[in-house]
């Protein structure tokens, strides 16, 4: 008895349900019937003042126009509301020019102001369609991207493993080999094994830029960057030096950051001789450290600054290229400086070397916390 009792407590009444959708249907379409209680109120106006009744006429088109632009009516209810509107407005100016109240002329303004709004509602149509047209191009080419970037670190992780076993054979080889011809060739094709690791994980790199967990921030003094950067390099012939070191700190993750610095001074190296100079240093400009890699080599030309830091860039300046460069190493100073909200610039005379600087925001220095250990690019 009580189960039956409950069931037709829970069983809503049938004028509440059509009481319901009837709110429903009032809240959903409020603006459209406000409009026509509006419009209605302004012919009652039209009907009752003849002498006044430009001004109500007027204030019916502004609001056919401005409840357009609100709520953007499908083809249809758009003409079907010119129609409407054209015929009352008409109707009534008719009527008073029959009765000799108004001049025939007026009668003209209604399909001259109903040809203006069709014109209206096709040029908006038109701006419509374009803004969705370039939002579905736009959403395919992010998803475009996004499954180019998970196909990179796919890739990248995938031929890790291969790579690896392939360059533990070929050392097998190169260290059994009896015959000279045949250690010689182990050595190249574990010269290029090596490579391609290094190209996959720079890749890799280059794809995980946008991750939540690219960088692991801390407070970083960069003198103590730059300092262990020059004893890592100073085996490499160059005449190095170590510039002004401002007693600044960065908010930075100290693994990306080392990474970048390393490509600034592998990109010096690349392009000097054992003769020319490279420089270490960073100073203070208001809130932001400037850390610089300076070398004295051939320059680059004003043509190339601009693509030195896109994937893949190579310029031509005489400048001599090791073997194992990629054209990747500015990139990923780029992507590196800008993930920590900074940038990367490039001064250069040709003949005169250049200088490559990293702009990072400055902060006070505090407790450090443990960041993860990446190994370097080699």
């Amino acid at each position: 008895m009580r189960l039956v009792a409950n069931m037709v407590a829970r069983r809503p009444l049938p004028g509440w349900a059509a009481l319901s959708r009837i709110v429903h249907w009032a809240r959903t379409y409020r603006v459209d019937i406000a409009w026509v209680i509006f419009v209605l109120l302004n012919l009652v106006a039209m009907r009752l003042v003849p002498a006044w009744q430009t001004v109500p006429f007027l204030i019916i088109w502004l609001s056919l126009t401005a409840v357009y632009g609100f709520r953007l009516w499908h083809l249809g209810s758009t003409l079907l509301s010119v129609v409407t509107v054209t015929l009352a407005t008409g109707g009534l100016i008719g009527w008073q020019v029959l009765r000799g109240k108004q001049d025939a002329d007026y009668l003209a303004e209604v399909p001259l102001l109903a040809m203006m709004f069709v014109v209206m509602v096709w040029h908006s149509r038109r701006r419509v369609a374009a803004m969705n047209q370039m939002k579905r191009v736009s959403e395919h080419n992010l998803i475009l991207l996004d499954q180019q970037r998970q196909f990179l670190q796919d890739a990248s992780h995938e031929l890790g493993t291969p790579i690896a076993i392939a360059l533990g054979h070929v050392e097998l080889i190169e260290q059994a080999a009896r015959d000279h011809e045949i250690a010689a060739d182990a050595r190249v094709a574990a010269a290029e094994l090596l490579r391609i690791r290094r190209l996959t994980s720079r890749l890799l790199l280059l794809a995980s830029t946008d991750a939540p967990d690219f960088l692991y921030l801390a407070p970083v003094d960069v003198e103590e960057i730059l300092v262990e950067a020059l004893h890592r390099w100073n085996h490499v012939p160059r005449q190095w030096s170590l510039g002004t070191l401002p007693d600044g700190w960065v908010h930075a993750d100290a693994d990306r950051l080392t990474m970048a610095v390393d490509a600034l001074i592998e990109n010096a190296v690349d392009h000097t001789e054992t003769t020319d100079q490279i420089e270490l240093s960073a100073h203070r400009d208001d809130e932001t450290i400037v850390i610089a890699v300076t070398d004295s080599g051939p320059g680059i030309p004003a043509s190339d600054v601009e693509r030195i830091f896109g994937r893949f860039a190579r310029i031509d300046a005489g400048r001599n290229r090791t073997a194992g460069g990629f054209g990747l190493g500015l990139a990923i100073v780029k992507a590196i400086a800008e993930a920590h909200h900074g940038s990367v610039l490039v001064s250069s005379t040709v003949g005169r070397g250049a200088t490559f600087e990293i702009h990072l925001p400055a902060t006070t220095p505090g407790p450090r916390q443990p960041v993860g250990q990446r190994a370097l690019l080699s």
